[in-house]
């Protein structure tokens, strides 16, 4: 079904559902999105990256996502909008309120405005997100974006604090990756509220009606590894009849994008291709994978990456 060998091959109703997060899982899916035009592709976006800053609820990576999707994305950053200013956040740093590390654009602002407006008055992030893809998103009809889930869950990142009385500290994820550029040794990864959240409507059909499921190159700790940890979404992945192939975002022993490198050692993962993927694990040794996509540099790795299942 799936074969595109054919010259003319076209997948219509096809679907694809595809797990990601990040910039880079927003590249992904627009070559997955090229690859397969035909097809009716659903994206499930970690939102453990989410925060509220200035009484706005931000969503990084459905925001990255949508733009990017949308064609809006600025091309050299790989996230927020094409063309964008930053008068809004200079107003705010010149009156001194913080936080001053993480920037707030014009355009963007409009999107952040609009969610929390939204959520306020009772919408689920669902039911949010559907609504201002209507604007970036014109094909609805074969490509969706879902959040993970409509509970607020939050990624914090334990680190050193000689003194703290503990002697360690937690800080959000955006702490962590803008303001401190993830050069503070993480010790822990936590997904707070992650137990007690339940799969956003219509994740859960995504992943068991589809045709082929998706792991993108995303970090597999703050990106891929929250919409696993969602109670119900790997069970899914698990007994889906779709195959379900994962891509590796690591090359040569370091992430193509983003800080994959200063957060796996803190699961207990290596940083290569082959670890990743043993971490991911087949399905048929109770992992979720059916097949692992390398580069061919890490060709040297398939033996290490090979274990009954």
């Amino acid at each position: 079904m799936l074969d595109r060998t054919a010259p003319d091959a076209r997948l219509v109703d096809v679907q694809i559902a595809v797990v990601a997060g990040g910039v880079g899982g927003s590249r992904f899916v627009r070559g997955v999105r090229h690859a397969y035009p035909d097809a009716r592709l659903t994206v499930i976006v970690n939102t453990a990256d989410d925060i509220r800053l200035h009484g706005l609820h931000i969503s990084p990576d459905l925001d990255t996502m949508m733009y990017s999707l949308g064609d809006a994305i600025d091309p050299e950053r790989g996230w927020g909008r094409a063309d964008e200013t930053w008068r809004v956040g200079a107003e705010l740093a010149a009156y001194g309120v913080e936080p001053t590390w993480f920037g707030l654009g014009d355009l963007d602002l409009a999107t952040h405005l609009v969610r929390t407006q939204m959520l306020d008055a009772g919408y689920p992030l669902s039911a949010v997100t559907q609504a201002l893809c209507t604007r970036w998103l014109t094909d609805s009809d074969h490509l969706q974006l879902l959040p993970m889930t409509d509970d607020r869950v939050e990624t914090h990142v334990v680190i050193d604090a000689p003194s703290a009385p503990s002697g360690v500290r937690a800080v959000h994820f955006q702490e962590y990756w803008v303001k401190l550029h993830a050069e503070p040794e993480a010790r822990q990864v936590l997904q707070v509220g992650i137990e007690k959240s339940r799969p956003a409507p219509g994740v859960i059909e995504a992943i068991t009606e589809a045709d082929l499921v998706l792991v993108a190159p995303s970090n597999p700790v703050v990106s891929v590894g929250p919409v696993l940890a969602v109670p119900g979404i790997r069970t899914a992945i698990i007994a889906t009849k779709a195959p379900v192939v994962g891509f590796s975002g690591i090359i040569s022993g370091a992430p193509v994008l983003g800080m994959a490198h200063r957060l796996l050692p803190a699961i207990g993962v290596d940083v290569d291709a082959a670890a990743v993927g043993l971490h991911y694990g087949s399905r048929a040794a109770g992992g979720i994978l059916d097949g692992w996509v390398i580069d061919d540099t890490d060709a040297g790795l398939l033996p290490g990456s090979h274990r009954p299942g």
